[in-house]
C-alpha cells in the first residue's frame, strides 16, 4: 500500500476554517485526506507548529527545508519521495498516486447530533 505524507507549514489549523478568512484549498485538501482515509489508505499530515520533530526526524524534508526554507512548504512524500514542494497536491494528483477515482476525495465528514426532546 502507498503511503503519502503531508508536512504543512506552521498554522493554526489544517481545514483552512479557522482565522480571519476561509482557505478553500486547505478545505480541499482536508476533505481529500478524510475520504482517503475513510478508504484505509496510509495518509498522514504534519504541522510544524505542532509537530517540528516530525520535520526535523525526516531526513528528506529536513533537506529540503534546508535547501529551500520554510517557503518550500508544504512538502508532500510519496512511499518517501518528495513528489511536491510548495504546493498542495491536487485531488488529480492524489487519484493518480492512489490509483482512485477524483470524485472519490470529496467525501465530506458527517457529523451525527443527538437531540433530545423532552
Amino acid at each position: 500500500m502507498k503511503k503519502i505524507e503531508i508536512f504543512d507549514p506552521a498554522m493554526c489549523c489544517s481545514t483552512g476554517v479557522c482565522g480571519p478568512s476561509i482557505d478553500p484549498n486547505l478545505t480541499r485538501v482536508a476533505s481529500a485526506v478524510y475520504s482517503l482515509e475513510q478508504k484505509g489508505v496510509d495518509i498522514k499530515r504534519f504541522n510544524l507548529a505542532n509537530e517540528p520533530a516530525a520535520f526535523a526526524e525526516n531526513e528528506t524534508v529536513n533537506q529540503v527545508l534546508q535547501e529551500k526554507g520554510a517557503d518550500a512548504l508544504p512538502v508532500t512524500l510519496l512511499d518517501g519521495k518528495v513528489v511536491k514542494v510548495g504546493e498542495y497536491p491536487t485531488n488529480e494528483e492524489f487519484a493518480e498516486w492512489l490509483e482512485v477515482s477524483a470524485e472519490e476525495l470529496t467525501q465530506k465528514p458527517r457529523v451525527r447530533v443527538s437531540v433530545k426532546l423532552d
